[in-house]
């Protein structure tokens, strides 16, 4: 099985997009999109960014690699009747399946950077994008000091080694890298912008609660735990991310948490 499939079939990433929800919606408030748009949502999970853009009146198709997201996205869009939205399964760095220039806008918000072969990818994004239209991704920055990036550093530090060639995903939060790959797919580097953003995880309970989720049902998290207790460090691991997130907890409610993490945002204009 592909092992980036495996990853993300892997437990439920839809109870951590649960937390990511009102952030989804904010960010898509400032991507102008209008009726009839045509969006492909890249390593879209549940939908936390492709349902916002269809209620908006985007014609949006969601793309991911793991079914359970899939079917999970195709559930949310009928529970809201979005009939212009739909989820299908795909692999970021091969779009075999979708035409050329078919897409007015592609997004992919902490979801391309995770698949493999990044120049594919951003070939890939370049090739379905119209003239005229333009790409958004949302990276996480490697050894940036908010949430996500760290609990990525802290996972890794209990997994195996990664196989020979891996390219850690998290080089798609280094500029210089983004340049390089969409120069390579025929863009030019003015074309390319970047600036810092934050994606605010809030979560009905405490930070313990919200760190189980991770723990159980966050595919890198599983593993490292899974590692972890073969290693008899389960509890070392355990005791970093507690400490991760309740130091950057900012809910004044201690039966709440919200946690803000920053990451770089990407705009590339096409054609």
């Amino acid at each position: 099985m592909n092992p980036n499939k495996a990853l993300w079939e892997k437990g439920d990433f839809s109870r951590i997009a649960a937390a990511m929800r009102d952030s989804g919606e904010k960010l898509v408030e400032r991507l102008s999109i209008r009726p009839g748009l045509k969006v492909l949502d890249l390593g879209c999970g549940d939908g936390t960014t492709a349902l916002p853009a269809a209620k908006r009146g985007a014609d949006v198709l969601g793309v991911d690699i793991a079914a359970n997201l899939v079917a999970a996205g195709n559930q949310r869009a009928r529970e809201l009747g979005l009939a212009n939205c739909a989820f299908q399964e795909g692999d970021a760095s091969d779009l075999r399946e979708l035409s050329d220039a078919s897409f007015d806008l592609v997004v992919s918000i902490f979801g391309a950077m995770f698949a493999p072969r990044p120049f594919d990818v951003a070939k890939e994004m370049v090739r379905v994008t119209k003239p005229g239209g333009r790409i958004v991704m949302g990276n996480w920055i490697p050894n940036d000091p908010t949430l996500v990036a760290q609990i990525l550093k802290i996972s890794a530090a209990y997994s195996p080694p990664p196989p020979e060639g891996f390219i850690s995903p998290m080089t798609w939060g280094v500029e210089a890298n983004v340049i390089e790959r969409f120069s390579a797919a025929g863009v030019a580097s003015e074309k390319v912008s970047f600036a810092r953003d934050a994606y605010v995880f809030n979560f009905p309970g405490p930070p313990a609660e919200f760190l189980a989720a991770f723990r159980y049902f966050y595919g890198p998290t599983m593993n490292a735990f899974e590692a972890a207790e073969k290693n008899g460090r389960a509890d070392a691991l355990q005791g970093e991310l507690e400490a991760l997130f309740n130091s950057q907890n900012t809910s004044p409610d201690q039966n709440a948490t919200s946690i803000p993490a920053t990451f770089l945002r990407v705009s590339v204009a096409v054609g």
